[in-house]
């Protein structure tokens, strides 16, 4: 496999957590379209469960926390990305109603059944694939309760071939954005809104940031031919994104779990 071409997916993951927990996201976004998700959202309460699936070091999760009300549980695979999130939550008083745990969104989620208003994950959904995690979050979903998720989106049915072949490789699932809304239809929600994230979620809010990671890792691990080459595909991803974003990006789904 040519170096370019490998996903987040062919690295261990001790190095993929240790070259992203240096960034407050791991993945496109800003404070700016979280808000603009969350003022989608209307049944909030101070009562309200709420559950930040694939939280990284939890960016997204403390803009939740200071906007809306109600109690959040954080989930995430790395034990690092967790531990900062906790920290940040102590830090900024926020313990009390946010936690951060470690699990895997492949694994049975450690929710009640019906129990949380709100499930939230931004840029990670794909770790399990949209339809599956549409489908499976539903359980732990209220009736009336909504689901906002960032996700990759095609923007046009046809597009280069470079393009088209890298996605296919690292994550055959990508879609349309009408695909997608239809797939949140047949998983039982109604489609609230739906918005294309703006390029500087990409550029500003994550590329930038991931420059001045890549440096630290890169001089942590010099000669590393791993980390290296880890260092290398995420460079090619700015790459691919500058030179194809008109045929693809992020877009924010929100949804609202009706009852049968």
């Amino acid at each position: 496999m040519n170096n370019e071409n490998k996903t987040i997916h062919d690295f261990d993951f001790s190095l993929i957590c240790e070259f992203f927990s240096s960034m407050e996201r791991q993945g496109p976004g800003s404070l700016d379209v979280t808000l603009k998700a969350l003022s989608f959202i209307d049944n909030l309460t101070d009562k309200s469960l709420i559950a930040d699936i694939g939280c990284g070091t939890g960016g997204q999760t403390m803009t939740l926390a200071k906007h809306a009300q109600g109690e959040i549980t954080a989930l995430d695979i790395f034990p690092d990305f967790i531990s900062m999130l906790n920290c940040n939550a102590e830090q900024l008083g926020l313990q009390n109603r946010v936690k951060g745990i470690v699990g895997s969104m492949t694994e049975e989620l450690p929710f009640e059944k019906e129990s949380l208003d709100l499930i939230w994950s931004e840029g990670a959904i794909y770790n399990i694939g949209f339809e599956r995690g549409l489908k499976e979050w539903s359980r732990y979903l209220k009736t009336g309760g909504y689901i906002v998720v960032s996700e990759s989106s095609w923007f046009t049915d046809e597009r280069p071939k470079e393009i088209n072949d890298f996605w296919m490789n690292a994550y055959p699932e990508i879609d349309t954005i009408p695909n997608q809304v239809a797939k949140i239809h047949k998983a039982g929600y109604l489609p609230v809104a739906t918005f294309i994230l703006p390029e500087s979620c990409w550029t500003e809010n994550y590329f930038a940031p991931k420059i001045k990671a890549m440096k630290i890792f890169l001089n942590k691990y010099q000669g590393n031919k791993t980390a290296e080459e880890l260092a290398m595909s995420q460079g090619y991803e700015e790459v691919l994104y500058r030179k194809y974003k008109d045929f693809y990006g992020y877009t924010f789904f929100i949804a609202k779990k009706i009852g049968l």
